[in-house]
């Protein structure tokens, strides 16, 4: 048996599980609403305030979906419950962020200035100018979105310059030597 599907999925208060044809699942809960249409060969099964995924058989198929059932349920419940968070540090000399109505605007050495929009279940919070927080109920959008951010001005392995996350660790190169003798 799957180690992580065998696990059940504590529904917290407030927070409403709803399992339809197909499984199709939709979880309602103080910080928005998830709906997603999961494998339909997996069994989920709901005890009080506990979801169980089962699998039909042993095959492969169905061992490999089982703990990623689990894994998107679980994600689905604790972003309605309590937001992820993806947290961007932005490092060089005259970058900079700043959050323009819906829009982050950014200074990353350019000509121009970088403006990236916010979109649908998405928030942008600028407490610092070379810090950026992206956070929203869906992990994978959260994920997505700060991936699209970073990508503007990825950080360097010479200078380090660059957006980065938080805890992001950058493998910093030497630069030339000199001319040898």
């Amino acid at each position: 048996m799957s180690r992580i599907g065998r696990m059940p999925i504590t529904v917290p208060a407030g927070v409403e599980v709803t399992i339809a044809e197909g499984n199709v699942v939709t979880v309602k809960g103080p910080k928005g609403t998830l709906t997603k249409a999961l494998h339909p060969a997996m069994v989920i099964e709901r005890d009080g305030a506990e979801l169980h995924v089962k699998r039909p058989s042993d095959s492969k198929e169905h061992k490999s979906l089982h703990g990623l059932t689990r894994t998107l349920l679980q994600n689905m419940v604790t972003g309605v419950h309590e937001t992820f968070k993806k947290e961007l540090e932005i490092n060089g000399v005259g970058y900079r962020a700043a959050k323009e109505g819906k829009n982050l605007v950014m200074n990353l050495g350019y000509s121009h200035q970088v403006i990236v929009s916010e979109i649908d279940g998405i928030s942008i919070e600028v407490p610092s100018a070379n810090k950026v927080i992206i956070s929203g109920c869906d992990k994978q959008a959260v994920g997505q979105f700060a991936a699209e951010v970073r990508e503007k001005r990825p950080p360097e392995p010479y200078k380090g310059k660059g957006i980065k996350y938080v805890d992001e660790v950058i493998r910093r190169k030497v630069g030339k030597t000199g001319a040898k003798k």
